[in-house]
């Protein structure tokens, strides 16, 4: 590693610090190899190597071509990203990591973003026995994946029951199932497949939802007419701000950016919120954000709900804008009434940046100069009447809002468009899950996990949210352990003792903190990564999840304790809510926790009683389909064809993922269930590297699934509904919205009539000279495609 060699002292400050030694290696006859991230880095580099007469060649792709050449230029520029630099002695080659000759890496991965309807996608995995709705069959249930062989070909099935008899669906359309959510604890009747009444009901739902879609479009009218701030897309010194951030972002994050950067380049103001579990970047995004306005001298404020998270806000914001010459300040009650005052005036005349606060600079005594952004973080922990003063406050302003866990009322808000969404939801490089019990209180468990936290050097939550038996339950923990050092916090404090405990426990001064819920948005102490909630049946599941968060905020490996009552006492609900948070094991499942809040507390309420019948007979992400279609409809516009078309694709060749290559069935489950929802080329391929990444090199049968459902992405995008293999022929059946122009496809069967022949209104037959392997059909379609795709409204490219 370079870090052992001379360059560990100087190559870390600049790069012109590091010439030295580049000029030793050079005549050790090394041959160098520096990674950057982007082209101006390159160029950076290559310019400060002409200054002191050093050749270098800059190489785009292929590094092993470069080293196989003898190295034809002994200093190269590759792009890319490594850790940590490395040289081979015996070769005698270094790789330099841009970290160790910038003061910051700019490297930026380009990745598939998650995308809402990507996530919504991978919720809500099925288990046996759950009730599922399928788009054409109605209410089934679940009753798992079944091997069958049908024309003697082998292949998964899944199994969904009916009232009258049994359907077998090919994993290739598990796209066409979803869960059956709503309020109702009690299971819906079960469909009969050769019944009328799915489509009666579903033909009535859409009836229903016409006046709420009406209503919808007036609130996008209202949107529409106001007018804000329009800012420069994203330039050079957005992304020399970007340079000093001293991670790589993930690429749900470049995402969120983006999408931050071009709404503030719209003239409508900017409405948009960034979920995103706890950790995974989101302050980065609004400080983007932020760092925006200033370049055109707005200001900008951010609303957090407690005046502890006012003082860790306060403090990376500074850290972050401090090359920059920004001002920072911030308004609670923690600083004295001439502070604030201070505050006030200098953001009156305009002389302060960014004001950083609670619910104080909602109040009529602050005056902005020239607002330009609102950030807000946490908005459910915001009152009905604070919430009111935002919407005065942000007419015509930018508003982002951040959040880990959305409520089920801004959930529905960002299914049904009124308000745009970001989601990130990838996870930061060395994160690891929080390992999450359940148990009945009692004193041995409550040690044990405190003095195993304590040995390894950490620290502990413990708590109790009764600010009147507060105390006991820390005299408890003394007897337990007389030796550690404990401390109460709560809100009723006052504010010099609270901010004292916090500050000496950010310090390690104090090992055990016992608090209330005080502690739950956005406090940042790596050490803490254990926790032990004390009846944790009495929180909601949002606020669990919330406190949970503050642990495992490091690579070391944390733990959360729910303690409860004895569970016969436990009410169904409490049950349920427990159970939902310990089963989301995975990391960046924000979204679908807020999903299990709507399952549990009902989501029929959130749009008023009227709708709440309409989303009990069809479920609820039925209900959000059928919505969105009538949202798009009331726009004069259609959602997109991708999101329209489930191709079949009747193939005779197994395409399966076998049980010993992936053992575990949930496992194989949501992996059918993300294949069958592909709707391009990239993220086949994406997940396909993924599979084997996890899995190891795939057999034949997977092989196959993987080309038959990039065929399948591909359909969907240019609106094919269905594609079938005959002797000698293909036939191709498209929907009635693809953008296909019908003067081509006539050319085409004038022309070469033995080969292309017309069926109907809607399918295209096409004649092969002999059977196709499967990784032929791709190619043939793509070709056939481009002949025939009206190329003004194809967006397949």
């Amino acid at each position: 590693l370079l870090s052992n060699t001379t360059m560990e002292g100087t190559a870390r400050a600049s790069l012109s610090a590091s010439i030295p030694w580049i000029i030793q290696k050079r005549e050790q006859q090394y041959s160098l190899c520096f990674f950057v991230g982007t082209d101006a880095r390159a160029a950076r580099l290559q310019e400060i190597m002409l200054q002191h007469d050093l050749s270098s060649v800059d190489i785009e792709y292929d590094i092993q071509d470069w080293y196989q050449r003898s190295r034809r230029a002994p200093i190269a520029i590759a792009r890319g990203n490594i850790e940590h630099g490395v040289q081979f002695v015996d070769e005698g080659i270094c790789f330099i990591a841009e970290q160790e000759i910038f003061p910051q890496r700019s490297f930026r991965r380009k990745k598939a973003r998650k995308t809402l309807r990507r996530v919504m996608q991978s919720l809500g995995s099925l288990e046996h026995g759950n009730i599922v709705v399928h788009e054409e069959f109605g209410i089934g249930r679940f009753l798992g994946l079944v091997s069958l062989t049908v024309e003697d070909i082998p292949g998964d099935f899944v199994h969904v029951e009916y009232a009258d008899s049994t359907l077998y669906l090919p994993v290739q359309n598990m796209g066409r199932l979803q869960r059956y959510l709503s309020a109702d604890e009690q299971n819906p009747r079960l469909d009969r497949l050769g019944s009328k009444r799915w489509a009666r009901t579903r033909q009535k739902v859409k009836e229903s939802i016409v006046t709420l879609a009406g209503d919808l479009l007036t609130l996008y009218a209202e949107r529409s007419i106001a007018q804000g701030w329009r800012y420069y897309p994203s330039g050079a010194e957005d992304e020399r701000f970007a340079d000093e951030f001293p991670y790589i972002e993930t690429p749900d994050q470049l995402a969120a950016i983006e999408d931050v950067f071009s709404d503030m380049a719209s003239a409508k103001p900017m409405d948009r919120l960034i979920c995103g579990d706890v950790g995974f970047g989101k302050t980065e995004v609004a400080m983007r954000a932020a760092y925006k306005a200033l370049q055109h001298g707005r200001q900008v404020a951010v609303l957090v709900p407690t005046t502890i998270l006012v003082e860790q806000h306060k403090e990376t914001f500074q850290t972050r804008f401090a090359p920059f010459g920004v001002s920072v300040a911030a308004l609670s009650r923690f600083y004295s009434p001439r502070e604030n005052r201070e505050v006030k005036a200098q953001l009156k005349d305009g002389s302060l940046d960014i004001v950083i606060g609670t619910h104080t600079l909602l109040s009529r005594s602050i005056e902005f100069e020239n607002l330009g952004l609102l950030i807000i973080d946490e908005e459910h922990r915001f009152g009905v009447k604070q919430k009111e003063k935002l919407k005065q406050l942000t007419s015509e302003i930018d508003v982002l809002t951040l959040t880990a866990t959305p409520i089920p009322r801004t959930l529905q808000m960002s299914l049904t468009q009124i308000r745009d969404v970001s989601v990130i939801a990838t996870p930061p490089q060395q994160r690891r899950l929080i390992k999450t019990y359940i148990t009945e209180r009692n004193d041995t468990t409550v040690k044990d996990a405190l003095v195993r936290e304590l040995r390894r050097g950490g620290q502990a939550y413990v708590v109790h949210n009764r600010v009147q038996s507060i105390h006991l339950i820390a005299d408890s923990i003394r007897e337990l352990l007389p030796d550690v050092r404990i401390e109460v916090a709560h809100g009723q404090m006052a504010e010099q003792d609270l901010e004292r405990i916090m500050h000496q426990f950010v310090s390690h001064e104090i090992d055990v903190l016992v608090c209330t819920a005080i502690i739950e948005s956005g406090l940042d102490i790596p050490n803490a990564n254990t926790m032990i909630i004390d009846r944790s049946d009495m929180f909601g599941l949002a606020q669990l999840y919330q406190l949970r968060g503050r642990v495992g905020r490091s690579d070391r490996q944390s733990y959360c304790y729910f303690l409860i009552p004895e569970s016969r006492r436990l009410g169904k609900e409490a049950q349920r809510r427990l159970k939902a948070l310990q089963g989301i094991d995975n990391l960046g499942q924000g979204f679908q926790l807020a999903l299990r809040d709507l399952e549990i507390r009902g989501a029929g309420n959130l749009l008023g009683k009227e709708q709440s019948g309409a989303m009990q007979a069809v479920g609820y992400e039925m209900y959000s389909k059928i919505l969105e279609e009538a949202i798009a409809h009331v726009k004069g516009s259609e959602s997109p064809l991708a999101h329209r078309v489930d191709p079949e694709v009747k193939l005779q060749i197994p395409a399966f993922l076998p049980e010993p290559y992936i053992p575990d069935v949930t496992e194989r489950i949501i992996l059918y269930q993300r294949l069958s929802a592909l709707t391009s080329l990239d993220d086949a391929q994406e997940l396909k590297e993924e599979i084997i990444d996890r899995f190891g090199n795939p057999g034949i049968e997977t092989e196959n699934l993987f080309d038959l459902m990039a065929l399948r992405a591909f359909l969907r995008c240019c609106g094919i509904e269905k594609l079938e293999a005959g002797e000698q022929k293909i036939t191709v059946s498209f929907h009635r919205d693809a953008p296909v122009d019908s003067d081509k496809v006539l050319s085409l069967i004038t022309q070469q009539g033995n080969t292309y022949r017309l069926k109907g209104n809607h399918d295209l037959v096409v004649s092969v000279d002999e059977e196709l392997a499967l990784e032929d059909y791709l190619p043939l379609i793509r070709d056939l495609w481009y002949m025939i795709r009206n190329t003004q409204e194809d967006s397949t490219d």
